[in-house]
């Protein structure tokens, strides 16, 4: 059996004591303080899990050749996350789970990244590292070795599908358009981050910490699947199209709308970083 959506701290414990071979990845990050995942990586982690950086592992730079900008995460080459994961010991047949301190904010954004490999068998650990202590799991702060003979991951095709900005503006209207940030910041009320305030014309606004229950776990799938298809009720066209600030909790509504069984939605990777970055693009507020 292999997990693809979210795996519990029990269903995880049980793995581990099976020969399957699991890829334990922590992905714990704050913006505001760009290395206290790090910290708390090197403090404590789950037993064997690697630690990767959002921004130095998961993103690549915030310009591309010609200088244009991409937003503030961009995604990196599929060649060199390949060549990263492959290092960890990730392979076609390993169950990978991920996890962080911060509600899966960036766990779903590696489960949506390894899917974007063509890799299925990769679960987000519900409720996160509070979940796998208050389970009983143990914890440590050794590093993990690394495998003397690892390969990068064999490129397939991919199991998730991005739209660019230029795709985006000339359906819109035409694509059922999810903003994962808070409200306020959807609304135009404040924007501490990008360069201007408000949404993308046409988008619905679905905060990604919506997707859970107040102990930290995503709600049940049945509950996420009927919120969704409210949300989503009288959209225009096809696809899903999400999005947040910068393609990272865009991965969380993806990844609730897996798990409730509503998959085929695309991310738009750039996300409103790079929308308002473009003074030619409109803008909606409130």
């Amino acid at each position: 059996m292999s997990y693809t959506t979210l795996i519990s701290a029990a269903e995880l414990q049980a793995l581990r004591r099976t020969p399957a071979p699991c890829v334990l990845i922590d992905v714990s990050f704050d913006l505001a303080d760009t290395e206290a995942g790090l910290r708390s990586w090197r403090e404590a982690h789950l037993p064997g899990a690697h630690y990767l950086h959002l921004e130095e592992d998961l993103s690549a730079a915030k310009t591309d050749a010609a200088g244009r900008f991409r937003g503030r995460h961009p995604l990196p080459a599929r060649e060199h996350f390949a060549a990263l994961i492959g290092a960890l010991g990730v392979t076609p047949a390993s169950q990978v789970v991920v996890y962080d301190r911060q509600g899966a904010m960036v766990a779903g954004r590696f489960w949506w990244m390894l899917r974007w490999l063509g890799h299925d068998a990769v679960a987000v650990l519900d409720g996160g590292l509070a979940a796998w202590v208050a389970a009983g799991g143990a914890l440590e702060s050794a590093a993990p070795a690394r495998p003397a003979a690892a390969v990068p991951y064999p490129l397939r095709g991919s199991l998730t599908a991005t739209i660019d900005a230029e795709t985006l503006a000339s359906r819109l209207g035409r694509v059922g358009l999810v903003d994962a940030r808070a409200g306020e910041r959807f609304r135009g009320e404040v924007e501490p981050l990008d360069s201007k305030a408000g949404h993308i014309p046409g988008a619905r606004n679905r905060f990604f910490k919506d997707n859970l229950d107040p102990d930290g776990r995503f709600k049940p799938a049945d509950q996420l699947r009927a919120e969704f298809q409210a949300l989503l009720a009288g959209a225009a066209g096809d696809p899903v199209v999400h999005q947040c600030g910068s393609g990272v909790t865009a991965c969380h509504n993806l990844l609730a709308m897996e798990h409730a069984g509503l998959g085929g939605a695309m991310l738009y990777p750039g996300s409103w970083s790079e929308w308002s970055s473009d003074p030619a693009r409109p803008v909606a507020v409130g």
